[in-house]
């Protein structure tokens, strides 16, 4: 029997939010990421583990780990942005 299995890296801007970044002092749009790797059979996604939360700077690059509260904090703050 022949079985097809691997792992996927994927990666997912999840939010965007402008404050000021702290590597380069510049007020500029910072991307949410969600980072996840994915157990796959016959090219078939089936679980996702180690996933990871980042904030990345659009104007240096500069990449802060975030934890899951912090990442769903951040879409917390713009959906009560956007209803008010």
């Amino acid at each position: 029997m022949f079985l097809l299995f691997g792992i996927n890296a994927s990666q997912k801007v999840i939010n965007v939010v402008t404050f000021v970044c702290a590597f380069c002092g510049e007020r500029a749009p910072q991307n949410v990421v969600k980072s996840a790797n994915r157990f796959t059979v016959f090219f078939l996604p089936l679980f996702s583990f180690s996933t990871k939360y980042s904030n990345e700077c659009t104007n240096c690059g500069g990449q802060t780990r975030l934890s899951a509260d912090q990442a769903r904090h951040s879409l917390d703050w713009v959906q009560s942005r956007m209803s008010s």
